[in-house]
């Protein structure tokens, strides 16, 4: 695929998880009993740009869409705990999908629980220990939850995604 494609396409998913960023802002979720608590649904362009494009290209959207939300509709403390997470999430699913022994839902469900441990040892070392680690089960529930329906999402989407893809001539699956 040629450079220009690439970034094309990176700057799409970017928008695109920019844009799902932005309808978790709108929409506050109540029925969980963790604050701060995301559906994560802006993972689903980074999961694209990871499965489509490459570890590099998924990275710099995380990356664009971390800065982009944080001057769009966020604050400096939510932006750190959404870096550790994005971090942490990524690099574990970089891995993942590399060991092609997990599909888009097993990448999914290790992404969001990894970066909701990201999250929650930043504000283990923020606040000192304090009895933060309780909301860890529910997390990781959560976590699982999210992560399973989003990789869902990505894989009904990759059917129709993967044929663009392939009849736009841009090679996937790196």
């Amino acid at each position: 695929m040629s450079t220009t494609k690439k970034i094309a396409l990176t700057g799409v998913f970017t928008a695109l998880a920019v844009a799902l960023s932005y309808v978790e802002f709108l929409v506050p979720i109540t029925f969980v009993p963790v604050p701060g608590f995301k559906l994560g649904i802006a993972n689903l362009a980074i999961m694209a740009a990871l499965f489509f494009l490459g570890p590099f290209e998924a990275a710099a959207v995380s990356a664009l869409r971390l800065v982009l939300t944080l001057f769009l509709f966020s604050n400096v403390n939510a932006f750190f705990y959404s870096v550790c997470g994005a971090l942490l999430s990524l690099a574990v699913m970089i891995i993942i999908k590399k060991t092609t022994f997990f599909s888009e839902i097993g990448t999914s469900v290790s992404g969001a629980v990894f970066h909701n441990i990201g999250q929650i040892a930043l504000a283990s070392l923020i606040l000192k220990g304090s009895g933060i680690w309780y909301y860890f089960p529910a997390l990781m529930l959560a976590g699982t939850l999210t992560g399973t329906v989003n990789g869902l999402i990505l894989r009904f989407a990759s059917g129709p995604l993967g044929k663009i893809f392939k009849t736009s001539g841009v090679q996937t699956g790196q």
